[in-house]
């Protein structure tokens, strides 16, 4: 798997500070879904966020189409 630039994790990390709650989770959630295999963990380390978090964002992202 592929990493972002350290540049591109800070920005990342602004914007998903500035979200709500159940918008970080679907932020994380395409994020990791964009990254395929590991991308979950990755994502985690980045946003320093729980794993079923993420999970749960993809779930929620899968439900609303």
């Amino acid at each position: 798997m592929k990493k972002y630039p350290k540049e591109i994790e800070e920005q990342m990390l602004n914007l998903y500070k500035s979200l709500s709650e159940k918008d970080r989770r679907r932020y994380a959630g395409i994020e990791a879904t964009k990254l395929s295999h590991g991308g979950i963990s990755y994502i985690c380390e980045i946003f320093e966020c729980d794993y079923s978090g993420v999970s749960r964002g993809q779930k929620e992202l899968r439900t609303t189409r």
